[in-house]
């Protein structure tokens, strides 16, 4: 009996740049890995690709004046209301720098105690105590005076502050609102572009049934203006800085290239591997609070042998119930007897109580995620073996 489960090892691939071939490169680099590390593949194994380096070699970059440009074709007033974006400098700010270079005045609504995927805007404790309660609308002036000291614990900033000063560096016009219902924008104005991530579609239909001009992030760069990037089912969600003046997109790509690494793949192992492109872990930090996943999805691409979701029964459910009263050998046998004739759909039994009923690629995502990490691991490539084992499996 095979004594080890699951496999995860991260892949140094070359970096990747602009038009790289990288269904070569990552082909390239698992063989690499293979000979090094002295493993042999099999079928159902993983190869998965962080959707960083696949935006990258397709070149799908927008500048901070294409977002200008964009928005100035879909709210010529110039006036707008910004709802709910995320509090990242890495995630928005330069985002917000082309909206603000392309109008003339911002009215920035953003939800309180934090922003939609957990990050902090102000001392909780203080909120407490301020008389306020998430119901409430509070000011620009009313913030300052009684959060606007609070500095983020992680990032050592005000993103406040910082989104101030970066607003009006463009000559730009802004004011602050604090508020968790985005209706209140229009309170200001009727031209409207919700940031909001996980909730763009409700939101979007909400404020047009109020009336209001409104595009949703995702509808901004969905299209190319000139010869810009585009994604044209996310716009401009999922997208990173670049540098002080150009935004990577989420990549649009990403389905013509996992079938090429599955197909050449196939040919040269003869094994069947699937393939995914992943982005953000869907897990949220317990000490900092903040959610993880910033992207629209864990995954924007993958091969039809990732679709669905675990049909896992729970070990210590049945050990505790069913087989209570043995032990040992007896007791493995029994448990693998029992999964190799569990039901192909055990959706609703309570033998999987306790087994985590989210989407494949969600979970493998989270996996890649930290294991590649967001810094300096040089792995932008994941291989998974015997992720769909279990105890039965010799």
């Amino acid at each position: 009996m095979r004594n080890v489960g699951t496999v995860v090892r991260g892949i140094r691939t070359p970096i990747i740049k602009e038009n790289d071939d990288l269904a070569t490169i990552v082909i390239d680099s698992l063989m690499a890995a293979k000979e090094s590390e002295g493993f042999e593949f099999r079928d159902k194994d993983i190869v998965a690709i962080t959707e960083a380096v696949v935006a990258i070699s397709e070149g799908n970059y927008v500048t901070v004046d294409d977002v200008a440009q964009d928005l100035q074709n879909k709210f010529p007033s110039k006036n707008i209301g910004v709802v709910n974006p995320i509090l990242s400098r890495n995630r928005f700010s330069i985002i917000l720098k082309g909206i603000a270079r392309g109008m003339d005045k911002i009215t920035l609504l953003t939800s309180f105690p934090a922003d939609e995927v957990g990050n902090g805007i102000l001392d909780e404790r203080i909120l407490d105590e301020s008389g306020f309660n998430l119901g409430s609308l509070i000011s620009e002036a009313e913030y300052s005076k009684i959060f606007g000291s609070w500095i983020h614990p992680f990032t050592g900033i005000n993103m406040i502050d910082f989104y101030r000063e970066l607003i009006e560096s463009e000559d730009c016009e802004v004011e602050f609102v604090f508020s968790n219902d985005i209706k209140t924008i229009l309170d200001y104005t009727n031209d409207v572009l919700t940031c909001d991530i996980h909730t763009r579609e409700k939101s979007v239909k909400l404020l047009k049934s109020k009336g209001a001009n409104v595009y949703g992030l995702h509808q901004i760069l969905n299209k190319p203006v000139g010869d810009s990037g585009y994604n044209p089912d996310y716009g401009l969600l999922g997208s990173n800085k670049a540098t002080e003046e150009k935004l990577k997109l989420f990549p649009r790509t990403g389905d013509k290239l996992v079938n090429e690494v599955q197909k050449r793949l196939i040919e040269q192992t003869g094994k069947q591997i699937e393939v995914m492109v992943y982005g953000d872990g869907a897990f949220k930090d317990p000490v900092g609070k903040i959610w993880e996943l910033a992207d629209p999805v864990v995954s924007p691409a993958h091969t039809a042998g990732l679709n669905g979701y675990p049909n896992e029964i729970k070990l210590k459910y049945v050990s505790d119930n069913k087989f209570a009263n043995l032990k040992g050998i007896e007791l493995k046998d029994a448990i693998i007897d029992e999964i190799r004739h569990k039901a192909e759909n055990l959706t609703g039994q309570m033998i999987t109580e306790g087994t985590t009923p989210r989407v494949l690629t969600d979970l493998i995502g989270s996996l890649c995620d930290l294991t590649s990490g967001s810094g300096d691991k040089g792995t932008p490539v994941v291989f998974i073996q015997g992720y769909f084992d279990n105890l039965a499996n010799d």
